[in-house]
């Protein structure tokens, strides 16, 4: 079997610190027989010094250009601009992409002829086994952020998620509620607000109906989701399409209706956002004011908390990607005889869209079959 290269590269991401593989996972690869490089300094910002990958096998090498010639580049955001100059027609991506929402990175893979593979698209009997993990510590970290907005000190109303003796707690309404909407309210709970599940599912509703995961349910239409979003303290986007563009769940006339100085934490917003009024902002500068209403709309929320959500990704991607760099050494990745394990994960291929809900979001871009 042909030995292939994989690169581990530092993110460049606005006070990005996770890695997306453990040195335990590098160990697995290099177990399997193939090579691993990683760029000094990858693991710093998640408590992995340089030292713990070189002493089982990985090289390390001091600058992304080299990480950059691996076969594989297994990485966790999205590439950046500087990023995207090392794409090449026999490079392989593994990471999260959020195609649908980012036309110029689209643009760079297809021109170069890269190979991208995105860990919110890969499914499995289970869901997304790749994007539940980062989703899980998003909506846990959703309530924390939100609540800390609410707060007088940065900009929001000066409600307390839980009240007082004889004052009612904050209202929260989450939309959505798969992992990191169930995240989200049960946070909210924990905070004693009382929270509002909003869903397209109405089986998913029930079911938190009964486990109690939230105080009042919504089926999600229009009208009826306006008058829950005017009446709320704090609203959290979490709707999501897998592999398209964010559906916009609250329009802007909405937005604009809630009270001055409450919040929106819109997690859909690396697809492109479910609120009307959202736009990206950075770890650096989280949020701003729209219509009076506090927006935090972070597009790596988990990137907050590297220790725990770079365990949680590396335990998660490991067993794909050494699936992955398997079919890349025997000629099978990108075929129809890839494994199974990776079933949906291929967005990019030869200068074509794969994956139809990406394919759909750029029509005017050349497109194939999903293998």
């Amino acid at each position: 079997m042909t030995v292939v290269t994989i690169g581990l590269p530092t993110e460049t991401k606005d006070k990005e610190r996770r890695v997306a593989l453990t040195p335990s996972a590098v160990a697995l690869a290099i177990d399997r027989g193939h090579r691993v490089l990683v760029q000094a300094g990858a693991g710093l910002g998640a408590g992995v010094p340089d030292e713990a990958y070189e002493s089982i096998g990985a090289k390390m090498v001091p600058d992304a250009a080299e990480v950059w010639g691996a076969d594989i580049v297994v990485k966790v955001k999205e590439p950046q601009a500087a990023e995207q100059a090392h794409f090449r027609s026999d490079l392989t991506l593994f990471a999260y992409l959020h195609l649908a929402a980012e036309p110029d990175l689209t643009d760079a893979l297809l021109s170069s002829g890269t190979a991208g593979y995105a860990f919110e698209t890969l499914t499995d009997r289970h869901g997304l086994p790749l994007l539940a993990p980062m989703s899980e510590i998003a909506g846990r970290a959703a309530t924390i952020m939100g609540a800390a907005a609410l707060s007088s000190a940065n900009g929001g109303s000066g409600t307390l998620m839980g009240g007082a003796a004889g004052v009612p707690p904050a209202k929260v309404v989450v939309l959505g509620m798969g992992v990191a909407g169930t995240m989200a309210a049960r946070g909210a709970q924990g905070l004693a607000a009382h929270v509002t599940g909003v869903d397209v599912d109405l089986q998913r509703l029930y079911d938190h109906h009964l486990a109690g995961t939230v105080d009042a349910t919504q089926i999600s239409e229009p009208q009826l989701v306006g008058d829950h979003v005017r009446e709320a303290d704090l609203v959290i986007g979490a709707a999501l399409v897998p592999g398209a563009r964010a559906p916009i769940v609250v329009t802007e006339d909405q937005v604009a209706a809630m009270r001055p100085g409450s919040v929106i934490v819109d997690l859909a917003i690396d697809q492109g956002g479910c609120i009307a009024t959202s736009r990206p902002t950075t770890l650096s500068d989280p949020t701003f004011v729209e219509h009076g209403v506090v927006h935090y709309c972070v597009t790596n929320v988990p990137g907050q908390f590297p220790r725990t959500a770079s365990a949680a990704l590396s335990a998660a991607v490991t067993p794909r990607l050494l699936r992955l760099a398997d079919d890349l050494a025997v000629g099978r990745a990108g075929t129809s005889d890839e494994s199974p394990q990776l079933a949906g994960a291929l967005n990019v291929a030869d200068g074509k869209l794969v994956h139809p809900a990406v394919a759909d979001a750029f029509p005017d871009r050349p497109r194939i079959g999903a293998l």
